[in-house]
């Protein structure tokens, strides 16, 4: 018996499972076999659906919050980061280190 290397799938392939697992129309073990993933998977991925069905409704509420970013803080380490190679470049060169070309 051959072991099956770890898959990873999409999240439209979950939901389209879960929600097939939802309407009960076929059982778990003909789901399993047309999708050709494990009962207890779709199990677990149709209980993540039904946990957070809620938050599909909830309004006011954005599910993908990205920090703010400081764009100042951002220019200064790349201005640090700028001098401290040309630093570094010019001490290598002088101790011959560093070749002319790159």
């Amino acid at each position: 018996m051959t072991k099956r290397s770890r898959r990873s799938h999409s999240p439209a392939f979950k939901a389209k499972v879960a929600l097939a697992a939802l309407k009960g129309d076929k059982t778990l073990a003909e789901l399993a076999q047309q999708y050709d993933v494990h009962p207890n998977q779709i199990t677990d991925w149709k209980k993540q659906l039904q946990e957070r069905v809620s938050e599909v409704f909830e309004t006011g509420k954005s599910t993908t919050v990205e920090p703010p970013v400081d764009v100042t803080v951002l220019h200064a380490k790349i201005g640090q980061l700028t001098l401290e190679n040309d630093f570094l470049s010019g001490a290598l060169s002088k101790a011959g280190l560093l070749s002319g070309k790159r």
